[in-house]
């Protein structure tokens, strides 16, 4: 493309001289031959005037008095009826220009210029003609070289982000190159780019987001798988079966989530529901698990209370915290329920060693954990949380009190 730029100016700047340079030369030889025939014409009328006026006063009128009259490099002959002519200046040899005027006294004057010399005139001229002609080309050269510079390194930059994107690394580059068309095609790219890197960073959170909230049900539901295979009473068979059938239901409905909020976690489906029944739930749910690890799971507090939010996601964020407190904590676990203002919530401790101080600002972050987890359920939690309008929080570090705020019912009490 650079080629063809500076090709494409040379052919326009030779064709605009081509043009104009053979016009001015042309004009320029056609002005100095007729220039040079006028002043030949006039120098003729003024020595014909300067011969009649010495005629009239009886002056002498030969080639020593006239000599000055004549410029250098020009020709006279003057005839005088009944005289010898009298000439001045050397007679050129070669082509001429000649003008003759005839006085009243019956005196010729006649004038002769060699074309030689004004041949050399028209050639001097030519040259300056060429010479600007030559800078016209050197400078269009330069701007050429200066213009191609200009729009083929921000194409050439611009084909690197277009492959740099294609290849996967979606950063905008935020270069700018003062060409309207060229900043309007990085603005587009760059764009891209962002659209592009907040996709795979919702790609990426969604596969995290996906492997860890999926975790909790497929383990409730092993353990339910669990306890049917370790137990020869029907009764308990069925029972267990129905559980864990409402966990498959669960898990459909936690995946089912993941796919409708992927590319924005705080879009939720907010209804009005009862509190005690998902809070029993997942205290059934977690039982067996915290029998085999010789701890004990109770609910306590306000009965009867209704709240708003996805029944669904409160059960996702208390299997994340009673998940927690199995792992991470110690003693009993007590689920509390209370009312404060408008708004209902569940709290869940242990009597475990608590969150380190250090944590205690960025529990919530992602990646942030103080054993060797994940450090996403907490993250996911409150996103779950928020995503109804409702919030997380550690009320505190020692024993660890979590705290999840809901939004009451309108009109209970």
């Amino acid at each position: 493309m650079r080629r063809r730029l500076i090709s494409s100016t040379l052919a326009v700047v030779l064709v605009v001289i081509s043009v104009f340079g053979l016009s001015l030369a042309l004009v320029e030889a056609r002005t100095i031959t007729e220039g040079a025939r006028e002043s030949v014409g006039a120098e003729a009328v003024r020595l014909t005037g300067v011969v009649e006026n010495r005629l009239a006063a009886g002056e002498a009128v030969d080639s020593g008095t006239l000599a000055e009259q004549l410029p250098p490099g020009r020709h006279a002959r003057i005839d005088i009826p009944g005289r010898p002519p009298v000439l001045i200046g050397p007679r050129p040899s070669g082509d001429v220009i000649e003008a003759r005027v005839e006085g009243a006294r019956g005196e010729t004057v006649t004038v002769q210029q060699p074309r030689a010399a004004v041949t050399d005139e028209i050639v001097r001229t030519l040259l300056v003609i060429l010479m600007v002609s030559l800078l016209a080309v050197a400078a269009a050269v330069f701007l050429a070289l200066g213009q191609a510079r200009r729009l083929v390194s921000p194409l050439t930059d611009l084909a690197e982000t277009a492959e740099r994107l294609g290849s996967g690394d979606p950063r905008p580059r935020h270069r700018r190159y003062g060409v309207p068309e060229l900043d309007r095609v990085a603005d587009v790219l760059d764009a891209s780019a962002e659209r592009i890197a907040r996709m795979l960073t919702a790609e990426r959170r969604l596969a995290a987001d996906a492997s860890h909230q999926l975790r909790t049900p497929l383990t409730a539901l092993s353990m339910r798988l669990e306890e049917i295979i370790a137990t020869d009473d029907r009764d308990t068979v069925k029972e267990e079966a129905a559980i864990a059938l409402t966990q498959v239901e669960r898990l459909t409905d936690v995946v089912q989530r993941l796919l409708t909020n992927s590319r924005d976690p705080r879009t939720g489906s907010a209804v009005a529901f009862g509190l005690d029944e998902v809070v029993r739930q997942q205290v059934e749910e977690w039982r067996p698990a915290y029998r085999s690890a010789g701890r004990a799971i109770v609910c306590t507090g306000v009965k009867d209370l209704r709240a708003v939010g996805t029944p669904g996601a409160v059960a996702q964020v208390l299997a994340t915290l009673i998940e927690n407190a199995l792992m991470h904590g110690a003693g009993a676990v007590v689920l509390h329920t209370r009312v404060t203002g408008n708004q209902a919530v569940v709290e869940i401790t242990d009597e475990g060693q608590g969150v380190p101080a250090e944590l205690g600002s960025r529990v919530f972050e992602r990646t942030v954990s103080g054993r060797n987890s994940t450090g996403l359920g907490l993250a996911v939690a409150r996103d779950l949380a928020e995503a109804d309008g409702g919030r997380l929080e550690l009320l505190r570090l020692k024993p660890p009190v979590f705290a999840l705020f809901l939004g009451r019912e309108a009109g209970r009490e």
